[in-house]
């Protein structure tokens, strides 16, 4: 074992994590290199210096922790007590480092840069997600340039006291608070019959990209009445071959009269493809069909890791899934169409926590008599926007959010997989499939894309704080924005992937980035504002009936 490495006084240690791919580490390396210069220049200000844990790897052309085994031999050489900053500009796969925080000691600092280049920011939400379910003590904080006085003020605090408090005004706890009786009958008597008839939830291969924060425990979940199947992508790539070539091209015949756009070429490599889509729709009739053996409420397939390599992404899959119109899939026995007039509500990269919230949102929703079409989003980044709103598509029905100014700061919500066409500006004619970018799917694939329509959100997310459940609970806008700024947004993320332009109500950004534990964000649309804050108070009785610490977030009215 190597010797543990001293510090010189006032210098602090630097880790940064990274992809388990290859390709995502070396092209993001330069934001990342960016980034950490930057860092360095701001600890510098208070009198500090950097000590990097580890090099820049000449061969592999980055300078990530890429492995859990990497991140061992880091962490082993490094004094517990230490001072350390995880520095995120990219997507990381949390389990490289999670041992190594687990025992350490010294104060841990995580800091992305404020960029929708790369996930970063998503990344370090995963982390502190993660963290938080570990029970690990940790400080965070986040900027654009490193220079900002938020920046400085916590970098400074952290520095010398090893914390650094955030204002979470916007939180409240609701057993401390009164919800409309008829408001909490109804949520609670939803819960005692979802409880009651129990649900399963559908596992391809469990713990994807790192995400140790959507993994919930059978002891945590089995009590809300959800109880996992533990499914395999080899078994879901298997039934893809089962699958007739007439089976997958009805479907694909089927979005084409529904209006989807698929852009297609010719190179496997760099382009989408017929035989792609193909597949994929091959993949989608599988998936129903195994749920439905299993008797799966909600299932969730992890596609980043093994299955990759066997086939096109999952992405159009999800959004399918996710809606209630969609391509009909018959059991090969019987002739009987699987899940008729039902969305099967799918959670992407196998987030457990967002499954849960799934499978309760879409039944409470249909209740409701609402539409019950929900998804998980990153929480990917944001901007304040000043100007006109977007116009309406040609033939599209305004909305109140039209020919109006805005003046508010509006986030980038973005996914690559499951949200579902019900969601976007004209629906399937409003949907484009383009291919995953090849740094993260070498055999391709395309999403699902689109803008999410003008209107009311109920937004939420379950996570796992001090050994349970909990969920943090809002509601939002999504704005129409003009062309131009969607598609400058789009450039400054990952322009293949929908994206949703959320404003949250009575949230600031600081106070969302310092409370929410999580990479993810579940959305569900609701017709009106004061509808979207009756669900919202619905959901909330809801979850805690089923043994749930629940906590409204910002501007949910609490009035009738």
């Amino acid at each position: 074992m190597s010797a543990t490495r001293i510090l010189k006084p006032r210098q602090v240690v630097l880790v940064a994590n990274g992809d388990l791919r290859l390709s995502a580490n070396q092209k993001c390396w330069p934001e990342q290199s960016k980034m950490e210069s930057a860092l360095a220049g701001a600890l510098k200000a208070e009198g500090w210096t950097v000590a990097r844990a580890h090099t820049f790897d000449k061969t592999k052309q980055h300078g990530f922790i890429d492995s859990q085994k990497m991140g061992l031999d880091v962490f082993r050489r490094l004094d517990p007590n230490a001072p350390l900053i995880v520095a995120e500009s990219v997507w990381q796969y949390s389990q490289h480092i999670l041992a190594g925080l687990s025992t350490h000691r010294g104060p841990i600092l995580t800091v992305a840069n404020w960029s929708g280049i790369w996930p970063g920011l998503v990344g370090m939400l995963n982390l502190n997600g993660s963290l938080t379910k570990m029970g690990v003590p940790y400080s965070t904080l986040w900027s654009e340039r490193f220079n900002d006085s938020f920046f400085k003020t916590g970098l400074h605090r952290w520095l010398n006291e090893g914390s650094i408090p955030h204002d979470q005004s916007h939180v409240r706890d609701l057993k401390l608070l009164r919800l409309p009786s008829a408001d909490e009958r109804l949520g609670r008597n939803f819960a005692r019959k979802f409880k009651a008839e129990k649900a399963i939830m559908g596992v391809f291969d469990e713990g994807c990209m790192g995400m140790h924060n959507a993994i919930i425990p059978d002891e945590l979940l089995n009590p809300t009445g959800v109880f996992k199947e533990r499914l395999s992508q080899s078994a879901l790539f298997a039934g893809m071959q089962r699958v007739s070539d007439a089976e997958a091209r009805s479907v694909y015949d089927w979005l084409l009269k529904r209006g989807m756009r698929f852009q297609l070429g010719t190179d496997e490599a760099t382009e989408l493809t017929e035989s792609q889509v193909l597949k994929q729709c091959k993949m989608y009739v599988a998936a129903l069909r195994i749920a439905d053996e299993f008797g799966c409420d909600t299932i969730g397939i992890q596609y980043q890791q093994g299955l990759k390599d066997l086939a096109p992404a999952s992405d159009l899959v999800e959004g399918l899934l996710n809606n209630v119109d969609r391509p009909p899939v018959k059991c090969p026995r019987t002739a009987r169409l699987l899940f008729q007039s039902n969305a099967l509500p799918h959670f992407n990269e196998v987030d457990e926590c967002a499954g849960l919230d799934g499978l309760v949102t879409y039944r409470l929703w249909r209740e409701l008599g609402l539409p019950p079409e929900n998804t998980l989003h990153d929480l990917r980044w944001g901007q304040h926007y000043k100007g006109p709103a977007g116009k309406s598509v040609k033939g599209a029905k305004s909305t109140p959010s039209e020919n109006t100014k805005i003046d508010d700061y509006v986030w980038v919500f973005l996914i690559s997989g499951a949200a579902p066409p019900a969601h976007f500006v004209g629906g399937f004619r409003g949907a484009t499939s383009e291919r995953q970018p090849p740094m993260y799917f070498r055999l391709g694939g395309g999403t699902v894309k689109g803008v999410s329509k003008p209107g009311n959100i109920v937004w939420s997310r379950i996570f796992i704080m001090e050994g349970k459940l909990h969920c943090d609970l809002g509601v939002a806008r999504v704005l129409s924005l003009p062309a131009k700024e969607t598609d400058r947004r789009w450039r400054e993320s990952t322009p293949q992937w929908p994206i949703m332009h959320a404003v949250l109500n009575g949230i600031t950004r600081d106070q969302m980035m310092a409370r929410h534990k999580a990479n993810h964000i579940q959305v569900v649309y609701a017709p009106t504002a004061e509808q979207a804050s009756r669900a919202a108070r619905v959901k909330a009785a809801a979850l805690a009936e089923l043994g749930l610490e629940v906590h409204l977030c910002g501007n949910v009215d609490l009035k009738d």
